[in-house]
């Protein structure tokens, strides 16, 4: 694969996810070992056309040589259009190219809900743009994502379980985000649709996780206790992971707390 030489791309530095696949391109050789730098150590007068807002919200490449600056999915096209040209093509095609800068903008937009950063540590004058109808299109599309796990594997908790109609998860998966909106809005407002977006990357983690035993299920025959336990191990790193994002979102114990009260509540009317 050929390098993308003379450029440099400007990254997240409070973005885990920015700083991986940015190093990746370097490791890979397709950027040079000086390809990449934060935008935030990057100085204000080394590129005055820059828009570093955008940047932020929008991975920049810079010509170093031009000066041209291209955003977001067109900067990860470029590099892979030079890595591998036979793509070129399809990354030309603006139909494609549309449609991967909604799915960019689906992700960039919620980065910082999928792998949070310390918000202590955002100290940055520049900082990721809100925008309502990504965050609500990533609660959407989580919400349906864990529900169509959840409904196929409490299935194979039969036995333990009442039999129940396929919408009743989506239902308790929906239920969950209006309690606690509830809460988060009486406790901090403020960090309302942040909570949310956190909240709902833990549900969609721990549905993936169900996956591997849920396919398991299609090739052996286990008893419902064995799922049963399984999703008992699940809820607890379900758990864990919400006390540790509550902490970076300082908001202290009670979301925690209302989560584990709901999901108890669920768990009763089940039962009864």
């Amino acid at each position: 694969m050929k390098t993308l030489k003379k450029h440099l791309i400007l990254f997240d530095a409070e973005c885990p996810m920015c700083n991986i696949y940015t190093h990746a391109f370097v490791s890979a050789g397709l950027l040079e070992k000086e390809g990449r730098t934060a935008y935030q150590y990057f100085p204000e007068n080394a590129c005055p056309q820059l828009d570093r807002q955008r940047a932020v919200n929008e991975i920049a490449l810079l010509n170093q040589e031009t000066g041209e600056i291209t955003y977001g999915v067109q900067s990860l096209f470029k590099i892979i259009a030079v890595a591998i040209p036979l793509l070129r093509p399809l990354l030309n095609f603006k139909p494609f190219l549309w449609l991967m800068a909604k799915v960019y903008a689906f992700i960039s937009y919620n980065r910082r809900v999928i792998v949070p950063a310390n918000e202590q540590a955002n100290s940055f004058a520049y900082q990721p743009a809100f925008k309502l109808k990504y965050r609500l299109a990533y609660l959407v599309f989580t919400w349906l994502a864990a529900s169509f796990i959840l409904s196929h594997y409490t299935g194979l908790m039969s036995g333990l379980l009442p039999a129940s109609p396929f919408y009743r998860e989506y239902l308790v998966c929906g239920g969950q985000i209006l309690f606690q909106s509830l809460i988060i809005c009486t406790v901090d407002k403020d960090k309302c649709w942040n909570y949310l977006g956190n909240m709902m990357t833990i549900s969609f983690a721990g549905a993936l996780l169900l996956l591997p035993v849920l396919t398991l299920s299609h090739w052996m025959s286990l008893p419902a206790i064995f799922y049963a336990g399984w999703f008992l191990v699940v809820a607890g790193l379900m758990f864990l992971e919400h006390i540790r994002r509550s902490g970076l979102l300082g908001i202290g114990w009670t979301l925690s707390i209302s989560w584990v009260i709901y999901r108890v509540l669920i768990l009763l009317i089940i039962l009864l």
